[in-house]
């Protein structure tokens, strides 16, 4: 292998380690209740508005057990959409004005009407679709639910987890089918 090549794999490498340096940084101290500090830094939300948002967020999707680091990703994503835009920023503050910050606080089930009444609502549909598109789109969510990531880099799924199951009962072999390879 060329120099230039073993530099530029150095290079990536780094880069890489740096960045998993920094996300576990940031995520290391990420709440893990409604009351406690935001790890992740924020440039439009206030605390009040931080704690609403995440609690808007973990009542559009639910999980027992996800960690909330996974929900504060989306809850930074959202306030960096708002510090970018001055619309986004206006229809994010007065959406969360209007669920008001007792709404953290609320059971799920007065939390989920609240929602409701807002849902064809411009702030509701962005959060959602914001919600949607970074939680289930980074590993501390994968791992939850136990996905793996892709599998082509790795041989594929056909003899790498395919038939790891464990809610079937095991097929017989003579009803398996031909393995190919």
């Amino acid at each position: 292998m060329s120099e230039a090549a073993n530099l530029s794999e150095a290079a990536v490498a780094l880069g890489r380690r740096r960045f998993v340096q920094v996300v576990t940084a940031v995520l290391s101290g990420v709440l893990t209740g409604l009351d406690r500090a935001w790890a992740v830094e924020l440039h439009s939300l206030s605390p009040d508005q931080s704690s609403t948002l995440l609690a808007m967020i973990h009542t559009i999707a639910p999980h027992d057990g996800l960690d909330d680091a996974a929900y504060a990703l989306v809850a930074a994503s959202l306030d960096a959409d708002a510090a970018s835009s001055a619309e986004s920023r206006r229809v994010l503050t007065e959406g969360l004005a209007g669920l008001g910050v007792e709404f953290a606080h609320d059971p799920e089930p007065v939390r989920v009407r609240r929602l409701q009444a807002v849902e064809p609502s411009p702030f509701f549909q962005s959060v959602r679709i914001k919600t949607l598109l970074v939680l289930y789109n980074n590993p501390i969510a994968w791992t939850h639910f136990g996905y793996e990531g892709e599998a082509f880099s790795k041989g594929g799924y056909l003899l790498r987890g395919f038939n790891d199951l464990k809610w079937l009962p095991d097929v017989p072999i003579a009803a398996a089918g031909r393995m190919p390879v």
